[in-house]
């Protein structure tokens, strides 16, 4: 019984341990793009990461005077 649970925790570890993994390689994966899409504005066009998050603070705004709300 005691060998049973032990297996079945170990499992369950295991399988806890590889979704963290595949969590961590999307997060990693999808701050390395933002990384480099925003070195790609900054020496490209000029624009600063202050300057592109701003823009997106205001799309909601720029939604609504789009759609004419």
């Amino acid at each position: 019984m005691n060998i049973l649970l032990l297996i079945a925790a170990i499992i369950v570890a295991w399988l806890v341990f590889n979704a963290l993994l595949k969590i961590l390689k999307v997060g990693l994966s999808t701050a390395v793009t933002i990384a480099i899409i925003l070195i790609v504005l900054q020496f490209s066009f000029g624009i600063n990461p202050m300057q592109l998050w701003n823009e997106i603070v205001n799309l909601p705004q720029n939604f609504s005077h789009l759609f004419g709300k």
